[in-house]
């Protein structure tokens, strides 16, 4: 399998985060990069190349243009304050209040951003640019013909919706990727997110549509981030009414439970008929993982990948959560060779 990589990751390198009422250094960190490219060579998955660039195009499809011209400038603006710590909010248009976009950086900051774990560093924009040009390379693989690709993005992608920031995530990766192939002439894409946390940026910007079914096996959002979005009720609007499914499942939960959401989910995906399916591959599912709670261990993982290979479409699959570094790698590239495993004529 084609693993699409660029050292360009490690220019974004947050120094912390607010989580549990503490500014603390950030789990999503260049290592787990790096970990998942070791097991990548060590098992000899496959050759492993840098991305092509499509350019700003492809992600405007999925992003705002005012969106992605704050996002590009903010670290310069922040700089030409005299500031050298991360950009980070400190207050969004809530409930109560106006959703309006103000003029200065802060208040820009807190239009564009959903929570205060997504660190603006000096190279986050051109790390979170160069991840959305990797999943491109990789379905542009696909597309020249390949059944599989790997594109290992950092930072991550799928907490981000078309002009909100969250979550680790600042472009969204899979969404720019499934976007790009229906440009490309497919019909319908499905994307299957198996991270830990909801992919509440991938469901929003698809949420109305009929062209793309999403699927999401998840922590149950009542107890755990993005506690906003990924609720079972949650079913698709208008044209994507039905398209949208959504796993919330108990804190606990073990590889039993889970495999019978990715049945269903599968089955689903299935009866959709996709031409191509995208994996938001998070592996924080994992027992040990510190900021996540279910209890799937590495072995699983290979189980994983084979029922996705299953499924017998063109498969690209898009780097996303996991925060137990030391076998971040391990879990991530045992989904990979699961589903290589189960192709034809695997040994």
């Amino acid at each position: 399998m084609l693993t699409i990589y660029s050292d360009d990751h490690r220019l974004h390198h947050g120094r912390c985060e607010l989580i549990d009422g503490k500014l603390m250094p950030c789990f999503e960190m260049p290592s787990r990069a790096d970990h998942v490219l070791a097991q990548v060579r060590k098992r000899e998955l496959g050759e492993v190349r840098g991305p092509d660039d499509f350019g700003r195009a492809p992600l405007l499809r999925v992003h705002s243009a005012d969106y992605l011209d704050f996002f590009e400038g903010a670290w310069a603006r922040w700089a030409a304050m005299g500031q050298e710590g991360d950009l980070l909010p400190y207050t969004w248009p809530a409930r109560t209040l106006r959703a309006v976009k103000p003029t200065g950086l802060h208040g820009e900051l807190g239009y564009y951003s959903f929570d205060a774990g997504a660190p603006i560093t000096a190279g986050t924009w051109q790390a979170a640019y160069s991840a959305a040009q990797v999943a491109l390379t990789a379905q542009a693989a696909i597309e020249q013909g390949a059944h599989a690709a790997f594109a290992l993005c950092r930072p991550p992608g799928h907490h981000a919706a078309g002009d909100v920031m969250g979550g680790y995530c600042y472009l969204n990766n899979a969404a720019i990727a499934a976007q790009a192939f229906l440009d490309q002439g497919r019909a319908k894409v499905a994307i299957l997110d198996v991270d830990y946390h909801h992919g509440n940026g991938t469901q929003d910007i698809f949420y109305s549509r009929a062209d793309v079914f999403f699927a999401s096996i998840h922590g149950d959002p009542q107890d755990e981030f993005p506690f906003f979005l990924g609720y079972a009720d949650e079913t698709g609007a208008g044209a994507g009414e039905g398209c949208n499914v959504n796993y919330p499942l108990p804190a606990g939960s073990d590889w039993s439970t889970w495999r019978a959401a990715l049945e269903d989910a599968c089955e689903r995906i299935a009866a959709y008929e996709p031409e191509v399916v995208v994996v938001s591959l998070g592996v924080d599912t994992f027992k040990d993982d510190p900021i996540s709670q279910f209890k799937l261990d590495s072995p699983d993982y290979l189980e994983m990948g084979k029922r996705i290979a299953q499924l017998g479409k063109p498969t690209l699959f898009v780097m996303e959560g996991g925060y137990a570094v030391e076998e971040i790698g391990i879990n991530a590239v045992n989904v990979l060779e699961g589903f290589q495993r189960a192709q034809p004529g695997a040994r």
